[in-house]
């Protein structure tokens, strides 16, 4: 037999032994992704709150696998009923529908991270990042309710409603949240109600409050019953995630238990020792190509070095601080015609610097865009030093 083959043969019964002791010996970990997926026990998952459904709507949901679109117009003289969505996507021709029968009576109630666009320019309101803390504390604003509170430890939802229409709007939900970096103490709305047409649409921004990891507790039940206690005592269609919105991959099933999972990465492997074995034996000599030679620093340097000579830093901060805000316009979306508070505030909130370092970057960089300012060569340096900081 040939001495590779013999090499490559050893090699997998070592790497094989390797593997079988490793799962032997190790523990499965657990999955914290939030898949939001009613087959799924992890967590994250809906598993617990999809066997519990059926008795927290009083017998009375119904579990719908396709689109909205293809309900409605199989089922077109459907009387009032409450419509749940739980962190599903949808397009906007189903949006069209469902709002449809919201405007002749229905309810609408949407747990997710993402609203909707469609829902969101629809209903006027907006989202904002707003809670970056370790934890937070959710509670409804009814004080009958108030005492039914749920603590979120981790992975809780940044995102707010900063702006609705106290017109149709009503309040439902805030949570209260320690943001311990930076010593503040605060509260946002998570959870609202806005009237539309003869319905309502519930928004909760929360979905994690439903999953395996909080329904277990005992003490959060409450909480899950009073949120669907929001909606009428009717029929409720809960439109779920279809099977064409999960991957349709062949290796779906493989990836998702971990020892079938090791032996397609160890058949993977032995492909690739083998290929490589074989290609070591049999590729010829290539000639090594010296690449050529890339005079972009040198040239960079030579011009650097020709604006130290003419002395003038004047120039040079302009040129850094029109670069800086063109990073600014075009990674951080922020706009920068006016240099003013608001765009102090914005960039604080997008790149987590210091207010004293932004205002300090905002005042260098006007005084570097005016003419008619005085500069030092101390100025270029502080300003670069600044700039450099807040993009790092």
């Amino acid at each position: 037999m040939n001495k590779n083959y013999k090499t490559l043969g050893i090699i997998l019964l070592v790497v094989v032994a390797l593997v079988v002791l490793a799962q032997l010996v190790s523990e499965t970990p657990t999955d914290w992704n939030k898949n939001f997926s009613v087959s799924e026990k992890s967590p994250y998952g809906l598993y617990v709150f999809d066997k519990e459904s059926n008795q927290l709507f009083n017998h009375k949901i119904k579990k719908i696998e396709v689109s909205p679109y293809s309900y409605y117009e199989e089922h077109k003289n459907t009387k009032p009923h409450n419509i749940l969505l739980i962190e599903k996507k949808i397009d906007e021709i189903s949006l069209d529908k469902i709002l449809n029968q919201v405007s002749k009576g229905s309810d609408l109630m949407i747990v997710s991270e993402q609203i909707p666009e469609k829902i969101i320019d629809t209903l006027k309101v907006k989202q904002t990042d707003f809670n970056y803390s370790n934890d937070c504390m959710m509670y409804f604003t009814d004080e009958k309710l108030r005492s039914d509170s749920i603590i979120i430890e981790k992975n809780q939802n940044p995102a707010v409603f900063s702006k609705i229409n106290f017109a149709t709007t009503e309040i439902l939900g805030d949570e209260y949240y320690d943001n311990k970096d930076e010593e503040t103490l605060g509260s946002g709305a998570y959870f609202i109600k806005v009237k539309f047409g003869k319905g309502n649409v519930f928004l909760h921004s929360e979905p994690i409050v439903l999953t395996n990891y909080h329904l277990l507790k005992a003490e959060n039940q409450k909480y899950i019953q009073d949120l669907f206690s929001f909606l009428p005592d009717r029929e409720t269609l809960w439109f779920q995630k279809t099977y064409n919105e999960t991957s349709s991959s062949p290796l779906r099933f493989i990836w998702a238990n971990p020892p079938l999972r090791n032996a397609w990465l160890l058949f993977l492997g032995a492909v690739l020792m083998f290929i490589l074995f074989n290609a070591k034996r049999r590729q010829r000599v290539v000639p090594i190509i010296e690449p050529l030679k890339n005079t972009s620093v040198d040239f960079i340097r030579s011009i650097g070095n020709l604006y130290m000579q003419e002395g003038d830093f004047h120039d040079m901060m302009a040129k850094k601080s029109q670069y800086f805000l063109s990073k600014v316009r075009t990674e951080l979306l922020i706009d920068t015609q006016v240099l003013d508070e608001e765009f102090e505030k914005k960039l604080h909130l997008k790149t987590g610097k210091s207010p004293e370092m932004i205002k300090e970057a905002v005042v260098l960089i006007k005084k570097s865009l005016n003419p008619s300012s005085q500069v030092i060569n101390e100025d270029l340096m502080t300003l670069n030093k600044v700039l450099n900081e807040i993009l790092k």
